[in-house]
């Protein structure tokens, strides 16, 4: 094991005295902070650490990633719901403009039947007179043809 960290090779009369001790000292180390990594290099930080940490760095990486990806999904979301409420604002008024003219419509052909009813109104009492005044003409030609009958027969 201690071969592996100082990355030299032990010969194999090594005890398992020295391989003790060479765990305590790893321990040692490791209890002031200092840690070997696979290729044997001195590190502060313990390689597990070291490894996580580097993992939660790359997961930041991806989550800061699609953040910025949903934000621009959010943001075209947005400008697709503002444009449709736009539509549906111009389309609002179009309905109200629409149902404005058929109220001015609708007054407007009131007024014009109001206005031929009165016609009508003015007619009938134009016939009638026409009608008094034919009766009362009529009453007159008789009168006239019967003054007329008897002026001829007396002579």
């Amino acid at each position: 094991m201690l071969s592996s960290l100082l990355g030299m090779p032990f010969p194999d009369f090594v005890t398992w005295e020295a391989r003790r001790e060479t765990a305590m000292a790893k321990d040692i180390l490791g209890e002031a902070g200092l840690h070997f990594d696979e290729l044997n290099k001195l590190r502060v930080l313990d390689p597990e650490v070291t490894q996580q940490t580097i993992e939660l760095k790359e997961e930041c990486k991806d989550f800061v990633d699609k953040i910025g990806q949903f934000q621009k999904i959010v943001g075209g979301l947005i400008e697709l719901v503002d444009q449709l409420a736009k539509e549906a604002e111009n389309e609002k008024m179009k309905a109200i403009g629409a149902r404005n003219l058929l109220k001015s419509i609708a007054k407007q052909r009131e007024a014009q039947q109001q206005q031929l009813q009165a016609l009508i109104a003015e007619k009938k009492m134009q016939l009638e007179r026409y009608r008094v005044e034919y009766e009362a003409l009529c009453k007159v030609e008789a009168e006239q043809n019967e003054f007329i009958d008897q002026f001829i027969f007396q002579k």
